[in-house]
């Protein structure tokens, strides 16, 4: 509301906020930059029905001071960027990747126009997606172990052709979702990756201190 109705007030606010990011780069990523490969910033762009504002409203408020911080971030240190940045934002993806964006997390399947098949077609050869890889909003939660594994492993044979996917889960995974389905998520991801030489077997307690791929 405030972009809309104050936009004065909104730069302003944002260019304080931006002042306050670049000096933490200039912090974190002399401390640690030449041990890092991916820098993650969060912005949450998206809702469950499309973008929380056009593409217009996003190139005046947001990308060039996304632009801004992601270049500056890469002259600090040799990363690449990452978003996070939930709900569906398809729209907006080609003014992401313009602004300087590599990869993006967690790539919500479950939103409007967040189909993977598309996204990977679109921009597959722009960007890195890092998630999509099982629908935590109602596959995860709701279906059966097999269920789970025929999902997964569409999901995979989709955003994996050529690269630029990193197998993570829609969101976070939740209290409501039996362990069961968690290990019959990574046991697909183990599947489609070995083949024939089948899978190894995650039992309960791995699944509490296993650092997964």
């Amino acid at each position: 509301m405030l972009l809309a109705g104050n936009p004065k007030r909104a730069h302003e606010f944002l260019d304080r906020l931006l002042a306050i990011h670049l000096a933490n780069l200039e912090k974190f990523l002399d401390a640690v930059g030449p041990n890092i490969d991916i820098i993650v910033f969060g912005d949450d762009l998206g809702m469950q029905t499309g973008p929380q504002m056009s593409p217009a409203m996003y190139r005046e408020f947001f990308k060039p001071r996304h632009a801004r911080m992601w270049r500056r971030a890469k002259e600090l240190a040799d990363v690449k960027v990452m978003l996070h940045c939930c709900g569906g934002v398809r729209p907006l993806l080609p003014e992401l990747i313009e602004a300087g964006l590599d990869a993006i997390n967690p790539v919500q399947i479950s939103c409007s126009g967040m189909e993977p098949r598309g996204l990977k077609v679109d921009f597959g050869t722009s960007m890195t997606f890092w998630g999509g890889g099982c629908d935590t909003h109602l596959v995860l939660s709701r279906g059966t172990p097999d269920e789970i594994r025929r999902h997964v492993k569409e999901q995979v044979s989709i955003l994996s052709p050529g690269g630029g996917f990193v197998f993570q889960q829609g969101h976070n995974i939740l209290a409501d979702v039996p362990p069961e389905n968690i290990i019959a998520m990574f046991d697909a991801v183990h599947e489609f990756a070995l083949g024939d030489r089948g899978p190894p077997r995650w039992h309960a307690r791995h699944a509490r201190t296993k650092t997964w791929p």
